[in-house]
């Protein structure tokens, strides 16, 4: 058997349109790069139902849907690999993620991340090729807490939902601060709480004491031992394992730099077998890391974002916007969005820019990673736009980029890979990774 395996990697579809109707040249030839890979992974950012289900009071932004046959367009386009846990994963609460998994299974192919109970979301689902079995396991920590899948019991059920990864956060200060944050508590007459010594909760957050105020995270250590555990199982039953986070959590006011638990967390899933992890979910490309010989992408970026193109919006969505919950459209509510958040509102993180007003949001690469014998040889970097500046139809629909563009994309991309060692050499506009 070859052991040379072939794999295309990209971040999130948020897909809401046809894709294979386009026969651009820039768009066939992206697509023919995708097939050709023994498999092609992305993360479904979208729900696949016929309203069957009711809308959660809270969504992951957009209520996401599309029509279940959308499936059959990313099939086409050459992905197997389908990471179904995300933050919009419940947007139509539990029937809604029934009727995903249930299109995902017609179609055939194989997904990984949620299911009716833990168990079910935190197993590794497997893909069979002529270089090896490959296996996917697929993990969130940016979700509605009610989203989080339960444990099953033999006199309880579980509960349906996604296979989380939680994170716990310290807030390190001074011990100056911490007597400034006593002195506010008690003049704002809160409850005395329980402390531990050396920390000090306040407004549901830990401040613990130190030299220099930073702020620190580490991946909660249940999720972690239950999905390195997951990894574990996965090595000895595959001749390849993905992993797939979906985060969108930065480093403090960095959000090009992903949070300190997802660095942690993916170097650890790297020592306990996988070949590769992929991140999106932060929207735009983050550094690359070839760790112990194997590439971690901390986020991919968008490669479908088709977020204004979605059919119907529930009434909150509308409230939400200060719009008319009954009769509002969504025509106008995605013009109204755009409005709404492009001139920014109280509480939004001040260096935010909205979707339809950044860049960076529409460019992002595909991942060609070629392994031999289960080692790293090359990984390859294809920039693609998608169309920032065409109409709200036509926006979101990736095709590759120009030589120019391409050329811009990998520079940044660079950029945000030098903290962590990596070297992308630039040649014919393609990025390359060589072991």
């Amino acid at each position: 058997m070859d052991t040379s395996l072939t794999l295309s990697l990209v971040g999130d579809s948020f897909v809401t349109m046809r894709q294979s109707v386009y026969d651009e040249p820039s768009f066939k030839q992206m697509v023919a790069l995708i097939r050709d890979a023994h498999a092609g992974f992305t993360n479904l950012e979208v729900t696949l139902h016929e309203y069957e289900g009711y809308p959660a009071a809270q969504s992951g932004g957009t209520y996401t849907r599309a029509d279940p046959h959308i499936i059959e367009d990313l099939k086409w386009m050459g992905f197997d690999l389908y990471s179904t846990a995300n933050n919009h994963s419940l947007d139509y609460s539990y029937q809604g993620l029934f009727s995903t998994i249930a299109s995902l299974k017609e179609a055939n192919v194989t997904y990984a991340g949620t299911g009716k109970n833990l168990a079910e979301a935190t197993a590794p689902a497997y893909f069979a090729t002529k270089a090896g079995r490959i296996a996917l396991i697929s993990a969130t920590s940016t979700f509605a807490d009610w989203a989080r899948a339960g444990s099953q019991r033999r006199d309880m059920q579980g509960r349906p939902g996604v296979n989380p990864l939680r994170y716990d956060t310290e807030y390190i200060v001074t011990e100056d601060t911490i007597e400034t944050l006593k002195e506010i508590a008690a003049k704002l007459d809160l409850p005395k709480r329980i402390q531990e010594e050396g920390s000090y909760r306040f407004l549901g957050r830990k401040f613990v004491k130190g030299e220099e105020p930073k702020i620190r995270t580490k991946p909660n250590k249940e999720d972690m031992e239950r999905n390195l555990t997951a990894v574990n199982h996965a090595a000895r039953q595959a001749d390849y394992v993905v992993f797939s986070l979906h985060a969108h959590e930065g480093r403090g006011s960095n959000h090009v730099k992903p949070a300190q638990y997802i660095e942690t967390f993916a170097r650890s899933c790297i020592e306990e077998g996988a070949h590769v992890l992929v991140g999106h979910g932060h929207h735009a490309l983050r550094g690359i890391e070839i760790y112990e010989g194997k590439p971690i992408c901390y986020s991919l970026g968008n490669f479908i974002f088709q977020n204004e193109t979605v059919l119907k919006m529930p009434a909150d969505f509308y409230r939400d916007l200060d719009m008319d919950p009954y009769t509002g459209n969504p025509a106008d509510a995605f013009d109204k969005r755009h409005e709404y958040y492009a001139k920014g509102q109280p509480g939004m993180p001040a260096e935010f820019k909205w979707f339809t007003t950044d860049e960076k949001y529409w460019v992002s690469v595909i991942a060609k990673v070629r392994f031999d014998g289960g080692e790293l040889k090359t990984m390859e970097l294809y920039p693609v736009t998608l169309g920032m500046d065409r109409p709200r139809s036509q926006r979101g629909r990736p095709m590759l980029a120009s030589e120019e563009k391409a050329v811009e994309v990998l520079e940044t991309l660079q950029k945000r890979s030098e903290p962590y060692g990596t070297e992308i050499e630039i040649e014919d506009s393609i990025g390359k990774i060589t072991r």
